[in-house]
């Protein structure tokens, strides 16, 4: 548990630091609600960090790291990463996620996306996979 925790906050730690590269701040919605952060790294790839009510039921963060898979037409790109997420509800849910969407960025400040973030709990109660909904990603970049 403490390696997972330590997991994550490596990963917030290094987007942090990686200061003059590109960051959007928005949310997440669908079968939940997420506030959600993203900072680009080594070109097109990001690392995003979720705070939100997955299915509204209980409190989840997630961390991913997204691979641009592909860019195509003017603003559009496909990404897919691994990640770690921990979940508080009932009990402690504790998993890996891996997240799979697509993006769109206007020519002003603005990033919609939709993608899904299935995440398989790995101990406690938790065991079985949760977040296979899809969410619309609305982002301002900066």
């Amino acid at each position: 548990m403490k390696k997972i925790i330590l997991a994550v906050a490596l990963v917030l730690g290094f987007a942090a630091a990686a200061s003059a590269q590109p960051r959007a701040l928005g949310g997440r919605f669908g079968y939940g609600v997420d506030l959600s952060y993203q900072h680009y790294v080594n070109g097109d790839n990001f690392v995003e960090a979720d705070l939100g009510l997955d299915s509204f039921k209980f409190l989840n963060v997630a961390a991913t790291y997204n691979f641009m898979i592909s860019e195509f037409g003017n603003g559009f790109g496909f990404y897919a990463g691994p990640g770690l997420a921990v979940g508080f509800g009932e009990s402690l849910h504790v998993g890996v996620a891996g997240q799979v969407g697509i993006e769109y960025n206007f020519d002003f400040p603005l990033q919609l996306s939709i993608d899904v973030r299935p995440q398989l709990g790995l101990v406690n109660e938790a065991f079985g996979v949760w977040g296979w909904y899809p969410h619309l990603g609305i982002r301002y970049r900066f």
